[in-house]
């Protein structure tokens, strides 16, 4: 469907749609105030303003209760039916996990939904059933502020997802990938850093708060720190890589438990922060 076919839609055809790309009633509703949409960027733009600039929690949670937990597959055929054809292949990493890995991640879910009340939500398109339980394990040392903000953003990478499924048709050549992005290379082995967990943080309330997590996939990258086109306030910033468990992992004993980059954000261009790391000594630059 392309956009101009989008907007030809009645209002009741073109508010269900909305909703499959994410459940917030009042998101859809905030949305649709702006029907018809004047191109794809304004789209996306819309989407983004209203989720983090007007939904309120109660609205976030909303969008949260329409998705399926991680691992639990049979779910996606039956209380998700109607985004099925949108998040049916968001999970395919769980579909060759082993039975071991979904009880782990079953469990993992949980002890995520008793410690944070609601369940976990990470955009899981391109990533494992290995990544993701890892990510699962890790966000639960999280406070409850930090999670909502890590799940709000994953939600809404999640609806520009579906979005781009929804309007495959479309142009969607101007929209710009995660602001913020890393590499991690091992230079005592020659390989990319995989496995790795980064944590973006900024200052707030005279406190530094997690707002965005990953890991690193084979290639030591992590793309989607951001959800696309997404722009943050200038200001600084900080990258923690979990380098001492990195290390554990892979039986090397490490001098670093943990490499903290600070950074500052001075416009909305791409900033790469990359890690050149070994046991006994790190670096870093600006990318691009």
């Amino acid at each position: 469907m392309k956009l101009n076919d989008f907007n030809k839609l009645s209002s009741e055809e073109a508010p269900r749609l909305l909703k499959t790309c994410c459940g917030c009633e009042q998101w859809v509703k905030l949305m649709m105030l702006k029907f018809p949409f004047a191109d794809e960027m304004a789209l996306v733009k819309h989407a983004e303003e209203i989720w983090y600039n007007t939904c309120t929690k109660e609205d976030w949670l909303e969008a949260f209760a329409h998705h399926p937990k991680i691992g639990d597959v049979k779910s996606l055929q039956e209380k998700f039916a109607n985004t099925q054809y949108l998040a049916g292949d968001e999970q395919s990493g769980v579909n060759t996990a082993s039975q071991e890995m979904i009880a782990k991640l079953v469990k993992a879910n949980v002890d995520y939904e008793t410690k944070f009340g609601f369940i976990f939500i990470i955009c899981a398109t391109g990533k494992s059933a290995g990544e993701m339980l890892r990510l699962l394990q890790d966000r639960l040392k999280n406070t409850y502020k930090e999670e909502l903000n890590i799940a709000m953003g994953e939600q809404h990478k999640i609806t520009i997802i579906r979005l781009k499924k929804l309007l495959t048709e479309a142009d969607w050549s101007k929209l710009k990938v995660s602001q913020i992005t890393t590499h991690v290379l091992d230079t005592s082995i020659g390989k990319p850093g995989q496995n790795l967990t980064i944590r973006l943080k900024h200052y707030i309330n005279d406190n530094w708060q997690t707002f965005s997590q990953g890991v690193t996939n084979a290639d030591g990258r992590i793309a989607d720190l951001l959800p696309p086109a997404r722009n943050i306030n200038p200001g600084n910033y900080k990258m923690v890589f979990e380098t001492g468990n990195y290390f554990c992992e892979n039986k090397v004993k490490g001098f670093y438990p943990e490499v903290e980059i600070q950074f500052t954000v001075l416009d909305d261009g791409h900033y790469h922060v990359p890690l050149l790391i070994n046991p006994f000594g790190y670096s870093t630059y600006r990318g691009s």
